[in-house]
């Protein structure tokens, strides 16, 4: 009989726990499904006294991470600590410098220090597996490195951060503001007391970074993506974007251009009928673009310990199966650098809301700077009570007025260049609201 494997879990919260419970339950089954059984052997935490509903009678519990990681005995580490720097990271590279495998949900350590240890795990032999980084319990690593490794893939985009799917719909459907729902959000703690990180985008950035280098063979650079949060997106947006037939989701995007990977993370209009658009609440999407097979969109719980755990616990199976796939699908060597595409030279449609001042002259001075840009523009509309005049905006003077643009594909250069123009010629009041259209 195959001895089982044995496995050190470093960081015992949410996920933690629930990984060492998800291993006691389905133990039996593990054993069938791998040839071999998976037994947690030792663990370690902050607090050893901290009551967590878990049976560790017959645990080893190891004084620190680092003992854990070079313990003679684990053959496989769990590393479920967070975060980019120590003791996550001396731990990880410990054991793949033993030849002991990994297994992670850390994203920001993946994100930032992932082609290193990719380089470890290659020179000395042992698995580096971090399905839960991405997507919790979506199977997207796995699908990328391994079930298309025989598929070019154009584009890999989805919602990748469930606390802004949670407030862009609670926006759209309850019609209230940014503000309100994310103090609502940070009641239910689907938001943390500061919450730039999941708002800004950068959470979102970090998994994108991870998608990119599985999806193009480029090294893993947080860097390289560019940035912007939801936090400028309001009910008038959302309700806008309903009437034109799209949702507003808060979207990561690298995709294959002539000039290299394009990597981007913004609110994007979607179209309804999308497969993207229908995913609501807290839950995750994620869709793949490849030639020669039509889209393939893998949907799921994006966080949470269950969810989390079950994708740590299928990359520990991988780790007792026997299988070493290379942690990006190609050799670390091979991956190609990459930089940070200037957003600029990005085509697509463009949603425009202008407070155009009720003045005549002022359609004809927005559309005159469009079209010196080669601005083409699919829809137009606006609200007012006096349509007297100048397509639609009346000679009375009064407060601005609400006009919504939608273009035809165009270049960002293009768009921002019409758009400064005509806020010189102060036919607007305020900054214009731009966001991405991104096509089906």
């Amino acid at each position: 009989m195959v001895a089982p494997l044995t496995v050190g879990i470093a960081g015992l919260g949410t996920v933690g726990a629930e990984t060492v419970r998800l291993i006691e339950a389905n133990a039996s089954q593990l054993a069938v499904r791998c040839g071999r059984g998976v037994r947690v052997v030792a663990v370690t935490a902050r607090s050893k006294a901290k009551k967590r509903g878990l049976d560790l009678r017959g645990v080893r519990w190891a004084k620190d991470p680092l003992a854990l990681a070079t313990d003679p005995e684990i053959e496989c580490f769990v590393e479920l600590m967070g975060g980019d720097g120590e003791p996550a990271r001396a731990a990880i590279e410990a054991a793949l410098g033993a030849g002991k495998s990994v297994v992670t949900a850390n994203k920001a350590l993946i994100a930032k220090h992932g082609l290193r240890l990719a380089k470890l795990a290659e020179r000395h032999g042992g698995a580096l597996n971090f399905e839960a980084a991405v997507g919790a319990a979506i199977p997207i690593v796995k699908t990328l490195r391994e079930g298309l490794a025989g598929t070019a893939v154009d584009r890999v985009y989805g919602i990748l951060n469930g606390t802004c799917n949670y407030i862009l719909t609670r926006m759209e459907q309850e019609g209230l503001s940014f503000a309100e729902c994310l103090k609502d959000a940070q009641r239910l703690g689907y938001a943390e007391a500061n919450p730039s990180f999941d708002v800004d985008g950068h959470d979102t950035a970090q998994k994108l970074s991870i998608l990119a280098s599985l999806a193009f063979g480029t090294e893993v650079a947080q860097r390289a993506v560019y940035v912007e949060g939801i936090s400028s997106i309001t009910p008038q947006d959302l309700r806008a974007a309903e009437e034109l037939g799209y949702r507003i989701k808060l979207l990561g995007v690298a995709v294959r251009t002539k000039t290299g990977i394009e990597q981007r993370v913004h609110p994007t209009m979607v179209p309804r009928a999308s497969s993207v658009a229908q995913v609501m609440g807290v839950t995750n999407a994620v869709t793949i673009d490849g030639a020669g097979i039509a889209p393939i969109t893998l949907v799921g719980p994006g966080a949470g310990g269950a969810a989390t755990a079950s994708a740590v616990v299928a990359d520990i199976a991988d780790v007792a199966r026997g299988l070493r796939a290379l942690p990006f699908g190609r050799p670390a060597d091979r991956l190609k650098p990459t930089k940070k595409a200037p957003m600029e030279r990005h085509e697509g449609g463009y949603y425009i809301r202008l407070m155009a001042r009720d003045l005549a002259g002022t359609a004809a001075t927005i559309a005159t700077r469009l079209a010196e840009r080669g601005i083409s523009l699919e829809s137009i509309v606006q609200r007012h009570p006096d349509r007297a005049s100048d397509h639609g905006i009346s000679t009375r003077p009064s407060s601005p007025v609400p006009v919504i643009l939608i273009t035809y594909a165009t270049s960002e250069d293009a768009m921002r260049g019409a758009l400064q123009a005509v806020q010189r010629d102060k036919v607007i009041s305020g900054r214009p609201q731009v966001i991405r259209i991104e096509k089906n």
